[in-house]
């Protein structure tokens, strides 16, 4: 039986394929793919304005290539964890 946090990581990257292989190259997320991920996996993700999902996008895709990378989407993903860690410690 696989550790808690190799459940984890393993989520996060079966949850990035889950979304990449809809449309186009099935190894990054279009802006359509992030949005969906983003809407559909994340709490706040229903709250985000269009305009917002579009920031992201432009943030996370550090080659400009108009898709993000799964190396690009664990940056975000680490943004998050980062997020989540001082909501954690402002509660405590």
């Amino acid at each position: 039986m696989a550790a808690p946090l190799d459940q984890a990581i393993g989520l996060l990257v079966s949850i990035f394929h889950k979304y990449s292989g809809k449309e186009g190259d099935k190894n990054t997320l279009s802006k359509k793919e992030l949005k969906e991920l983003i809407q559909k996996e994340l709490t706040i993700g229903a709250k985000l304005k269009d305009a917002e999902i579009v920031g992201l996008m432009e943030d996370l895709d550090r080659n400009k290539d108009q898709e993000v990378n799964f190396q690009e989407y664990v940056t975000f993903l680490g943004a998050l964890a980062m997020i989540y860690n001082d909501a954690l410690l402002k509660y405590k």
